[in-house]
């Protein structure tokens, strides 16, 4: 999911023309998820070691990492973050990874509620029904059903529509069924057979989205349907997608990406599903979030090798995903009364 999300954010954002050799570039999409999937990470670690944890400000945290390294209100995210002046912050690996200090596109509506953090969380957010409140948050996926609805409340740290917030939730519940795809010979996980499965995962996840306690509205939830349906009648027309997907918000993000998985929803296709995502009006969004469900349901093996062994986050995305998993299945750094087994783990992911 994470390398799919990637590949797709950059090559959406180059309009479906990558350049024929050297390494690709990741786009803030990337960039920003990456900053969610360890904010979930250390939103983890902290709660196995204090028994509690408000998991959106700890990724709000993560949030105010990416933009001291881009060089966004750096003065402003000390003050907020390091008081004492620490020359440690920003702690953990990942901000040390050198592409994630670049500008790699706009995120216009995260940039302008972080520059308003220290007036707290609750006004922070602009009312943006922007993309970025879904993109960034794909990863939150692979927590479970029962994490779903973080995805809503962190894009409410930026994002104050609400349906770019719901989006960001039903999106999250949709790449969950799809990284839980059942093939037709094996256990959960990535799908052996083609085609039918991204289909059946996402029909899963839009007849899950009325009971899982998030919110939806019957518009919401028909026009998420009539996106999949769209896709079994009418697969791969330019035309449609512009209809679904007209820019960049969420909402456009979701109809668009689930239509372009859909449409091309064969293991060997995925290459052609991201380049025909590419062509909606705001390609970057609908191809990322066509690549995040594509790669979910297949699995990194399915992906184009010659790209993701090109892009420059692929190293820092794949230990993100797979650190992500290490976390929520095994807690590498321990807790309050049990001895961590990875000595270093708190150090990569401070509980904070």
């Amino acid at each position: 999911m994470m390398l799919g999300l990637a590949l797709g954010d950059t090559l959406g954002g180059a309009r479906g023309r990558l350049p024929d050799a050297g390494p690709l570039r990741a786009g803030v999409s990337t960039q920003l998820a990456c900053f969610t999937a360890e904010g979930v990470i250390r939103a983890q670690v902290r709660g196995n070691h204090k028994g509690i944890c408000y998991a959106p400000g700890v990724v709000l945290h993560a949030y105010c990492r990416w933009a001291y390294l881009q060089g966004i209100e750096t003065d402003r995210m000390r003050r907020r973050w390091n008081k004492g002046g620490a020359p440690s912050w920003p702690d953990g690996w990942l901000a040390r990874v050198p592409a994630l200090a670049e500008r790699r596109g706009s995120a216009p509506a995260t940039v302008t509620a972080l520059s308003r953090v220290e007036e707290g969380e609750e006004r922070m957010a602009g009312a943006s029904r922007g993309c970025h409140a879904l993109t960034r948050g794909l990863p939150i996926a692979v927590t479970g059903p029962q994490g779903i609805a973080l995805s809503g409340a962190v894009a409410a740290l930026t994002h104050g529509d609400g349906a770019a917030q719901s989006a960001a939730a039903h999106a999250a519940l949709l790449a969950h069924h799809c990284l839980t795809a059942t093939g037709d010979a094996g256990p959960p996980g990535p799908s052996l057979h083609s085609g039918t499965s991204v289909r059946e995962a996402l029909h899963a996840g839009v007849t899950a989205l009325p009971s899982a306690g998030l919110p939806l509205t019957g518009d919401e939830h028909g026009r998420i349907a009539a996106a999949l349906r769209n896709a079994l009648d009418d697969p791969a027309d330019v035309r449609r997608l512009a209809r679904l997907a007209p820019d960049a918000t969420a909402p456009a993000a979701l109809l668009g990406g689930v239509y372009a998985a859909a449409s091309c929803p064969d293991r060997a296709g995925i290459r052609a599903a991201l380049e025909f995502a590419a062509q909606a009006p705001d390609g970057a969004s609908v191809a990322c979030v066509a690549g995040a469900l594509l790669g979910a349901v297949h699995g990194v093996e399915a992906l184009p090798v010659d790209l993701a062994g090109r892009h420059e986050l692929a190293w820092v995305v794949d230990t993100l995903a797979r650190d992500l998993v290490l976390e929520l299945d095994d807690s590498p750094s321990g807790s309050e009364y049990v001895r961590a087994w990875d000595p270093h783990w708190w150090d990569r992911y401070p509980g904070w």
